[in-house]
C-alpha cells in the first residue's frame, strides 16, 4: 500500500508534465499552420519601405554606426531601437529576403504563445483554461496584422518582453524578495519598452495580476495595496521615461490638438472598445487601415457602444466572487488606453494591431468562465470542450485565410477596399502598387479616386506626380509635387524628386534649394545628399559636390551610385589616390559598374610608376 501510495504523485506530475509539453508543441504547429506561408511572401507597401528594404540603417546589418544611430534618437517616428536591432539582424543574416523577416516574426510569435501559456499556468495552477487563452492569442485572426506584417515587428518583439517580464513577476511574486528576480522584472520590462512604447501599461496588468490569480490584494484591504504600488515604483517611473521619448520621437506624427474634435476622439475610442470586442467573437471584414466616417460616427453607434463598455464593465464589478472576470476586463480596458485613440498617430479610428494583447484579457474572462460552468456542469464537461475546441480551429481557418491577405501589396489593399467604404488611403496604396508594376493607367484611377475622397493628401499627390514624371508629363509631375509640397512642408522625398525634375529642366538653382530643404527636414538623407552633389557639380562647385557625395557614402555606405559619383568628382578635382579607392568602392558592391571598370583602368594607367 504505501509504495502504491508514494508512486502516485510521481506518476500525475508525469502525466502533468507530457500535458504541458503537449500543449507547447501543439500551439508551435497551430502557429505555423495559420502564420507558416507568409514566409512566402514579399514586403508590402505599407511602411516595410521605411522600416527594412529601403532604410539604409537596417540594410547596412548590424554594424557600429547603424548600433549608434538606432539608439541615438528615433527612427521611423518611434523611439524602439531593440525593434530596428532585431531587423538590422535580419538584414544580416537574410540579406533583402523578405520571408526571413516572416520567419523571425512567426518564430517570435510562437514563443510569445507558448510563454503566455506557461505563466498563466503557473500562476493558476489550471492547465486547459491558459492553454485555450494561448491558442487564442495565437491565432486570433485580428493577430493577423502583427505577425504577417514585417513592419509590426515591434508588436510581436514588444509582446515577447511582454510576457517575459510577467514570467519573471510570477517567479518573483510567488517567492520572498529577491533583487535578482526584481532586476529580471526591471530588464524585461526595459527591453519590452525599447521595442514597443505602449508597453507602459504592464505595471497596471502586474497590479492586477496581483488581485488575480496571485491573490497578492485582498479585497477590501488597502493596506495591501500600499506595498504593491511601491514596489512597482521603478517600473512606473521607466514607462514615465518611455512616455517622453515616445512622445520626443513621434511629435511631427501625432495628430495636433484641435485637428480631430476631442468629442469625436472620446466617440471614437468608445466605439473601437466595442468594435473590438465585436471583432474578436466575429472576426469578419478585417482591414490594415480603418478611416474615420466621412459624416462622423452615428449616434445609435455611439450610444450602442456605451451601453455595452458600461455593461460589462458593471457586470464585472458586481462578480466580485468570479475576480478573473474584473481582472480580464480591467486588463482589455487599460492596455488599450495607449492605442485607443486619445494620443491619436495617424489618421485612422482604430487597428486590428491594437488587440494583440489587450485581447488577451478577454480571453482569461472566456476561458475561466468556461471553466466555472464546466465545474458546475460535470455532464456537458465533454460539450464544453468540444466547443472550445471547434471555436479555436476555427478561428485558426479565419487567420489562414486572413493571412493570405497580405502576400502582395495589391491583394492587401484590393482586399481592404472590399471590406470599408471612402478609404483613400487603400486606394493611394494600391495606386502605387500597380505603379510599381507599371500599371500606369491603372495606378492614375486609384490616385484619383483617393483625391476625390480626400484632396488634402500630400502623399496621394507626390505618388501622382511619380506616375506623371514616369509618362514624361514633367511640368503636371512639377506641379503636383508642388501641391505636396504646399500641403506637407517637410516633405523631404517631394522636394528631392521635385529636385531631380528641376535638374532635368535646367533650373538647378531651383533644384539646390530644394535638395537643400530635403536635407534640413531629414539629415541622413542619403539620395538627397547625393542629387545635391550632382547639381552642385553641374553648377561648377566641385568642392561643394564632394562634401555633399562624401556624406551621402556616410549615410549610406552601400550606396553604389554615391561612390561612383564621389570617385567621378575627386578625378575631376586630380586627386587620383583618392578616387581609385571610391572606384573600387564601387566594384565591391557591383562588380559589373563598366564606368567604374574603365575610369579605373584609365586613372590607373596614367599614374606615375612608384
Amino acid at each position: 500500500m504505501s509504495s502504491t501510495q508514494a508512486s502516485a504523485p510521481h506518476r500525475t506530475l508525469d502525466e502533468s508534465q507530457r500535458a504541458v509539453v503537449g500543449v507547447c508543441i501543439f500551439l508551435a504547429i497551430l502557429v505555423f499552420a495559420v502564420f507558416g506561408q507568409s514566409c512566402g511572401f514579399g514586403f508590402v507597401n505599407l511602411d516595410d519601405n521605411l522600416y527594412v528594404y529601403q532604410n539604409p540603417v537596417v540594410q547596412n546589418g548590424l554594424t557600429t554606426q547603424g548600433l549608434v544611430r538606432v539608439f541615438s534618437c528615433g527612427m521611423c517616428s518611434f523611439y524602439h531601437p531593440v525593434t530596428m536591432c532585431s531587423l538590422m539582424l535580419d538584414a544580416q543574416l537574410y540579406g533583402s529576403h523578405a520571408g526571413g523577416f516572416h520567419l523571425t516574426n512567426v518564430i517570435i510569435h510562437t514563443a510569445t504563445a507558448i510563454i503566455l501559456f506557461l505563466v498563466l499556468w503557473q500562476m493558476t495552477g489550471v492547465l486547459w483554461p491558459s492553454a485555450f487563452v494561448a491558442a487564442i492569442f495565437a491565432i486570433h485572426p485580428l493577430h493577423v496584422e502583427s505577425v504577417a506584417w514585417v513592419a509590426e515587428r515591434k508588436d510581436v518583439l514588444g509582446g515577447l518582453f511582454f510576457m517575459l517580464t510577467l514570467w519573471a513577476y510570477a517567479g518573483y511574486a510567488r517567492k520572498s524578495f529577491s533583487p535578482r528576480r526584481y532586476l529580471a522584472v526591471v530588464l524585461f520590462f526595459s527591453a519590452g519598452l525599447l521595442s514597443k512604447p505602449t508597453l507602459v501599461t504592464l505595471p497596471f496588468v502586474l497590479l492586477l495580476l496581483d488581485y488575480w490569480p496571485l491573490g497578492r490584494l485582498r479585497p477590501g484591504n488597502f493596506r495591501s495595496l500600499h506595498p504593491l504600488i511601491a514596489e512597482k515604483i521603478p517600473l512606473f517611473a521607466l514607462a514615465a521615461a518611455a512616455c517622453a521619448l515616445a512622445l520626443a520621437a513621434e511629435g511631427k506624427t501625432i495628430t495636433p490638438p484641435g485637428k480631430l474634435p476631442l468629442a469625436l476622439q472620446l466617440e471614437n475610442a468608445v466605439v473601437s472598445y466595442a468594435a473590438y470586442l465585436g471583432q474578436t467573437v466575429w472576426p469578419a471584414g478585417l482591414a490594415p487601415f480603418y478611416p474615420y466616417p466621412k459624416h462622423g460616427l452615428p449616434p445609435w453607434k455611439i450610444a450602442g457602444a456605451m451601453v455595452v463598455v458600461g455593461g460589462i464593465s458593471s457586470i464585472a464589478l458586481l462578480a466580485w466572487r468570479r475576480p478573473y472576470l474584473l481582472t480580464g476586463w480591467l486588463w482589455y480596458l487599460g492596455v488599450l488606453v495607449p492605442m485607443i485613440g486619445l494620443f491619436q498617430v495617424g489618421a485612422f479610428a482604430r487597428a486590428d494591431r491594437f488587440t494583440y494583447l489587450p485581447q488577451i484579457g478577454l480571453a482569461l474572462m472566456i476561458a475561466f468562465g468556461v471553466k466555472e460552468l464546466s465545474d458546475s456542469w460535470r455532464h456537458r464537461r465533454g460539450m464544453l470542450a468540444f466547443a472550445m475546441l471547434a471555436s479555436a480551429l476555427g478561428l485558426a481557418v479565419c487567420s489562414w485565410q486572413q493571412t493570405r491577405v497580405w502576400r502582395t501589396s495589391e491583394a492587401l489593399w484590393r482586399h481592404t477596399l472590399a471590406v470599408t467604404a471612402t478609404n483613400a488611403f487603400a486606394h493611394n496604396n494600391l495606386g502605387a502598387a500597380l505603379a510599381a508594376g507599371s500599371r500606369k493607367a491603372e495606378a492614375m484611377e486609384q490616385f484619383q479616386a483617393a483625391l476625390e475622397i480626400n484632396p488634402g493628401s500630400a502623399e496621394t499627390h507626390f505618388n501622382l506626380a511619380a506616375v506623371l514624371a514616369m509618362q514624361s508629363k514633367t511640368d503636371e509631375a512639377i506641379q503636383s509635387y508642388q501641391t505636396a509640397l504646399e500641403l506637407k512642408p517637410d516633405y523631404a522625398e517631394a522636394n528631392n524628386n521635385l529636385g531631380i525634375l528641376l535638374v532635368g529642366r535646367g533650373r538647378t538653382a531651383e533644384a539646390i534649394r530644394c535638395f537643400e530643404q530635403a536635407l534640413t527636414d531629414q539629415p541622413d538623407y542619403a539620395e538627397a545628399d547625393n542629387n545635391l552633389g550632382i547639381a552642385l557639380a553641374t553648377s561648377g562647385r566641385l568642392n561643394d559636390a564632394v562634401k555633399s557625395f562624401h556624406k551621402a557614402v556616410g549615410a549610406s555606405p552601400g550606396y553604389v551610385d554615391a561612390h561612383l559619383n564621389l570617385a567621378n568628382a575627386l578625378a575631376l578635382q586630380g586627386r587620383t589616390a583618392a578616387a581609385v579607392q571610391q572606384y573600387q568602392a564601387t566594384l565591391r558592391l557591383n562588380p559589373n559598374s563598366e564606368v567604374a571598370k574603365e575610369q579605373l583602368r584609365i586613372l590607373e594607367s596614367n599614374r606615375p610608376l612608384p
